[in-house]
């Protein structure tokens, strides 16, 4: 019986025992403590032959051992980079009338693989690095040549860090059958792709080409990671006890062990428990969530099995023995309802305590990088580091905001919060899978399938970003991504777009857009900024919205974020979601980090000048103009007395207030207002303009042009006039202009005419310098003012040759435009 057997059946032969609950208060510091205390992994027996060598002689071995990992991982890079070549090519044959494989096909295929690239990438280059950096030199004296090594070699975050990403794997090998299952079929029914599948190439370190299948090259990674146990197991044996390495090398090997038992036992029963009467179910996802039960919020661990959700409250076992599993609740999945919304209403005391909490770890976070470049050593940082993940994972439980409600045919409901709308997504997706295909329903034995949760599970602890090895590739500073507009909606939609970063949470790693008018084609040109400290990945979610209320997740896609691929100029790409392809623009400036400050509050738009609005939100035409011109052409256009008939001032002042603080918040509210609000903002926005849209001192130029009786040349010399004004001021007119004539072509329904929208708007678009003086100083008749007013206006609205408006800044750097696919 092999070690991974053994485990397995120590795992099995010891039944749970009841134990006290966990984290019922989780802001008790000794409660959260038993999350974060590292589990124990049995003593290892090395052999003599290794046990009685010296310090140096085992570091001399270690070192031999890990160049042979470098040349491993190496070739292991080879296979990925042949396995991934032809994915480019099969992904662009998609999309043509005669694609080799489908999508879908290509996303099976190479399921997982670039991740696994580049987490093994990002080992071998950190790995290469501390060898080459830790290289003997001579220093040669007049007596003898003396090799001199650097301080002691230490790899033990480098293999940490990797096995937390032995996870990639599991997906992979989930998806391990379908993808060779898709290979086989293709190969024989498509002479095009058997031609590629068949003669696979790969460069060895002698030049020397191996040819290898498309299969075999799959095949890669399965039997790469089944060596990483038997690795870390080497290079433990090889390193001291004493040395800083050893902890962590002895982390690093529990979990993959832990893992690989998974894989073994998946392989073997696909992760299943059997039950009293024989019948087996399957573990298909779990992994840490909140629980609310009571107004009380509670870390749980949740298992998805083939026809239940099971939430367990997880117990760390003291020295010696096994974790433990209490059970909290089930529900089965025949018949189950799911509704996610955006909880944003908070208690003011929580906001205030989730602020104070993000200000301390900020600052001990600060306290433990300038330690470790100091001298005081590891005496202080260890229970610092202890602190720092007892404060994450108080953050972790108490500021989540989407909420997931699940609701039973028995009357059973339970509520449960995320941090992330992707993973609350992704949660859904597995559900929902399920809950359409047909379910048995078996009464589950509650004390078999709750101890089976040791055994099966695949997540071994919350993810805390406190406990990653630093990443010298992680970003510090600000990311800003400019969101332009969608496509591929299959019907008209009001969608928004869902922004979240990863790294520490000192300050928000969410941010949406506001939601689009019902649209195939919906456009925001948005900006989003985040402050971001050890941000490795950004995902991007686009959601549509019914009557003011979250939807449905129309798509989802993660980006890396990488500081070589990024850099402060805007690099503009298209994002794959889905059937969604959603255009943004991407930018990103180093830069040290200032302790988070209270939540920012949106700057004041009315009475502000148009340009300072405009430079704000990035863009050329300002976002209340678009939102309140997007909502009257949606539902007002046949509206009689548009922009004539005001609507009620109360409603106008209210959602004037709501345009002034959010945004979104504010797009939300116009939905559901009368039409005539909408139009009566838009009337307001313009009347109470420090300085008009058309700028005063072209008042009397604009004025003369109407003296000119040709109206080809009259218009010619207007929009001349037009040509000088400031970008943000022209565009947004002709903007307003281009809108206000298709009002009028509803003119026989809606009863407003140019010269109707004329007289509405020219008194808000153009004043004189100073009201009511010539600047000879000479008095001006009101009415005379009016009528100019009226008719410049009116002019242009009459021309059929009015530029086309821009309305946001050019994002697009001198780099291509790129296209992602995930």
């Amino acid at each position: 019986m092999d070690v991974y057997e053994e485990a397995l059946s120590y795992l099995e032969s010891h039944h749970i025992a009841a134990g006290e609950d966990v984290l019922e208060d989780v802001f008790h510091e000794e409660a959260v403590s038993c999350f974060l205390s590292p589990l124990n992994s049995e003593s290892i027996d090395f052999p003599d032959s290794l046990t009685s060598c010296s310090h140096e002689e085992m570091l001399e071995k270690k070192l031999t051992v890990l160049r042979g990992i470098l040349e491993s991982e190496e070739v292991y890079l080879r296979e990925l980079d042949a396995l991934l070549t032809p994915m480019k090519a099969l992904r662009a044959s998609a999309g043509t009338s005669q694609p080799v494989l489908s999508g879908q096909q290509v996303q099976t295929v190479f399921y997982q693989v670039p991740e696994l690239r580049d987490a093994h990438h990002t080992f071998y280059s950190g790995l290469k690095a501390r060898l080459s950096a830790y290289s003997p030199t001579e220093i040669s004296s007049s007596e003898e040549t003396v090799m001199c090594r650097n301080p002691e070699l230490e790899v033990g975050d480098l293999f940490l860090k990797m096995v937390n990403h032995l996870g990639l794997y599991g997906g992979f090998i989930e998806n391990y059958e379908k993808a060779v299952e898709v290979v086989r079929k293709c190969t024989t029914s498509d002479p095009r792709f058997r031609t590629l599948a068949e003669s696979m190439y790969i460069n060895g370190a002698d030049k020397a080409r191996t040819t290898y299948t498309l299969e075999a090259l799959l095949y890669k990674p399965l039997d790469r990671v089944t060596k990483t146990t038997l690795v870390l197991r080497d290079l433990l044996k090889t390193t001291p006890v004493e040395h800083k390495d050893f902890a962590a090398l002895q982390e690093a090997l529990r979990l993959s062990q832990s893992f690989l038992s998974g894989v073994n036992e998946s392989s073997q029963s696909k992760r299943e428990v059997t039950l009293t009467h024989g019948m087996r179910r399957q573990l298909m996802r779990d992994g840490f969530v909140v629980d609310v039960s009571e107004g009380v919020r509670s870390l749980r661990h949740l298992f998805l099995y083939t026809d239940l959700l099971l939430c367990t409250r997880f117990k760390h076992a003291a020295r010696g023995k096994q974790d433990q599993y209490r059970f909290s609740w089930y529900l089965p999945l025949a018949g189950l309802k799911l509704r996610w919304v955006t909880d944003h209403e908070r208690p003011s005391d929580t906001t205030v305590r989730l602020h104070s909490l993000r200000t301390k770890m900020f600052l001990l976070r600060q306290q433990l990088q300038q330690n470790v470049k100091g001298s005081r050593g590891l005496t202080w940082t260890a229970p610092s580091r202890k602190k720092l993940e007892q404060m994450e994972l108080l953050l972790l439980t108490h500021s989540p905001v989407y909420r997931l409600d699940l609701h039973s045919p028995s009357g059973k409901s339970h509520t449960l919060f995320f941090s992330s709308l992707y993973e609350l997504e992704e949660w859904r997706e597995n559900i929902h899978k399920l809950t359409t295909e047909n379910i048995e329903t078996v009464p589950p034995d509650l004390l078999t399938l709750t101890s089976a949760c040791v055994k099966l599970r695949m997540t071994q602890q919350p993810h805390l970003h406190s406990s990653i090895a630093e990443d010298e590739n992680s970003l510090c500073g600000t990311v800003s991504v400019a969101i332009h507009s969608a496509s591929g909606l299959q019907e008209p939609a009001c969608v928004y777009v869902c922004v979240e970063v990863d790294g520490y949470e000192f300050y928000d790693q969410q941010a949406q857009t506001h939601s689009s008018v019902c649209s195939l084609n919906p456009h925001w040109d948005q900006e989003l900024s985040f402050q971001v400290d050890g941000a490795q990945k950004m995902m991007v979610l686009c959601v549509s919205q019914s009557n003011g209320q979250d939807g449905t997740v129309l798509g989802k896609s993660t980006l890396k974020l990488e500081s070589k691929s990024l850099s402060s100029r805007w690099r503009r790409q298209t994002v794959q979601l889905g059937q969604l392809e959603v255009t943004l623009s991407l930018k990103y400036c180093p830069h040290q980090l200032e302790p988070p400050g209270s939540p920012i509050q949106q700057p004041p738009i009315f009475c502000v000048p148009i340009q300072t609005v405009a430079q704000q939100e990035g863009v050329l035409v300002p976002h209340v103009v678009r939102c309140c011109v997007e909502e009257v052409e949606r539902r007002g256009m046949d509206e009689v007395g548009i922009y004539r008939i005001s609507g009620t001032a109360t409603d106008i002042i209210s959602l004037k207030a709501a345009f002034n603080s959010n945004l979104r918040e504010a797009v939300t509210r116009m939905r559901s207002s009368e039409v005539n609000t909408v139009s009566g903002v838009l009337k307001l926005y313009f009347r109470e303009l420090p300085e008009p849209l058309i700028p005063s001192e072209l008042f009397h130029s604009l004025a003369n042009t109407l003296e000119i009786q040709d109206m080809d040349s009259r218009l010619v010399s207007m929009l001349s006039l037009l040509q000088s004004t400031p970008d943000v001021n022209r565009n947004t007119f002709l903007y307003l202009l281009h809108h206000l004539r298709r009002v009028a072509e509803r003119k026989h329904i809606n009863k407003m005419t140019l010269l109707n929208l004329a007289t509405v708007f020219g008194p808000s678009l153009l004043r004189p310098p100073v009201a009511g003086l010539e600047h000879n100083g000479v008095t001006v008749d009101i009415s005379q003012e009016v009528v100019i007013q009226v008719q410049v206006v009116f002019s242009y609205l009459q021309s059929d040759s009015l530029p086309e408006p821009q309305t946001s800044l050019p994002y697009s750097s001198d780099t291509e435009e790129e296209t992602t696919h995930m």
